[in-house]
């Protein structure tokens, strides 16, 4: 999603895509928030605009490295085919976009948070989740979270 940030292969900082194929379809949030806006194949461009990765390891100049200028080669690629937004591609954390400079451009952070429900931590087998966590006695978090509202 647009708040997702990005990172090259050359690069030394991480811009955030910005979407520019659609204002429309949003992942995960109700309320139309531009950070939500799904990017797809056809989302180039990042935030900031200019310079977007800081310095390029490949302009090597007497004071270290001269600044990126990026330059996409093209569409995302390993775009994920089975669900279109206006015709195109979504992005997942395995797209990659070339640089016509030399670097590759792939997902470091999609922007997405991962949220259990309340469905599925009392499906949860409790001696396997207090291997993963010994900490946490798992049958009284069960009934702490089925007396609260706010998970659904």
């Amino acid at each position: 999603m647009q708040k997702g940030t990005v990172q090259c292969s050359q690069g030394f900082q991480f811009p955030k895509l910005k979407v520019t194929s659609h204002k429309k379809h949003y992942w995960n949030d109700a309320e139309g928030q531009a950070d939500y806006l799904a990017v797809t194949e056809d989302d180039l461009q990042l935030d900031p605009a200019t310079k977007p990765f800081g310095q390029c390891r490949l302009k090597p100049s007497s004071g270290g490295y001269l600044p990126c200028t990026y330059a996409p080669a093209g569409k995302w690629q390993k775009t994920y085919e089975k669900v279109k937004i206006m015709g195109k591609s979504c992005l997942t954390e395995i797209s990659e976009l070339m640089c016509t400079t030399g670097g590759k451009i792939t997902i470091l952070k999609h922007g997405q948070q991962s949220e259990i429900s309340r469905s599925q931590i009392s499906n949860a087998h409790t001696q396997e989740q207090q291997v993963y966590n010994p900490v946490v006695d798992y049958d009284e978090f069960k009934e702490d979270i089925n007396d609260q509202q706010y998970y659904v």
